[in-house]
């Protein structure tokens, strides 16, 4: 039997070195392995290139580790959220790979169903083809690091002519994400909205650690539920249905006053 368990989100994360390159599951804030991303902050681990959709907001998530300015890379389809990234990326600190939201979805999957590399139309006609996206800045704003070109080919659609540019995949030394389930196995159940970049994330590193909410014996997860079978996995640790979990931004409204109240 492979019991996957660790005792602690310290333990699980001990040998992940500076310079360590993670994909960290997580959109916006859903989903974000924080307890783990927590324990990296807490040994001091540097020089990190990251892989996540976003690097959460100023004090949560994978911003934590920035204003710690611990990461010296991330990729990224969208970084709106942070303050301090935009310092940072802005006065040189910071590179960024901006990648497109699907494309690096898809680099994260065909990385961990071991494809390396694949064509898509998304950035056709634009910098994301034809290079020159800044990717680091010198203090003085001008570009450092600039985005290659990529290789554009033409293939036939049904019978029309259409151009893809060819994207590489996207494998990293490990992989932090939350689920809500796991069993000591190792197969994963997302929750609704977590099930986002997690289960692309923990195909891609060649260590998975997850952290689970609530962890249960192999064989009571109905295998038909099962979001990511467990020999993605390598390292659980649970955390507990009462963790704190974070909304990013609310958007609902007030009721409108009853007339006469």
């Amino acid at each position: 039997m492979i019991d996957k368990q660790w005792a602690s989100a310290a333990d699980a994360v001990a040998d992940i070195p500076d310079g360590a390159t993670l994909a960290v599951g997580g959109f916006g804030l859903s989903g974000n392995p924080i307890a783990l991303i927590e324990a990296l902050l807490a040994q001091g681990t540097s020089d990190l290139s990251i892989v996540s959709n976003n690097c959460g907001v100023d004090d949560w998530g994978l911003g934590i580790l920035l204003a710690a300015q611990r990461i010296r890379k991330m990729t990224s389809s969208y970084v709106g959220e942070n303050k301090e990234f935009e310092r940072q990326f802005l006065s040189g600190e910071l590179e960024l790979e901006l990648t497109p939201q699907g494309t690096l979805a898809e680099k994260l999957r065909a990385g961990g169903s071991g494809i390396a590399a694949f064509y898509t139309q998304t950035g056709v006609g634009t910098q994301v083809a034809e290079g020159g996206l800044p990717r680091r800045y010198n203090a003085d704003g001008s570009v450092a690091v600039a985005s290659p070109p990529k290789d554009v080919r033409s293939f036939d659609v049904h019978g029309v002519e259409k151009e893809f540019v060819l994207e590489e995949a996207i494998t990293t030394d490990f992989s932090l994400v939350h689920a809500a389930v796991g069993d000591r196995h190792g197969n994963l159940v997302f929750n609704k909205a977590a099930r986002n970049f997690n289960p692309l994330a923990a195909m891609a590193g060649r260590v998975c650690i997850a952290q689970v909410e609530r962890l249960v014996e192999p064989g009571e997860i109905d295998p038909d539920s099962i979001h990511l079978p467990g020999v993605f996995v390598h390292r659980l640790i649970e955390v507990g249905t009462d963790i704190e979990k974070r909304i990013e931004r609310r958007t609902v409204s007030r009721p409108a006053a009853t007339e006469g109240a």
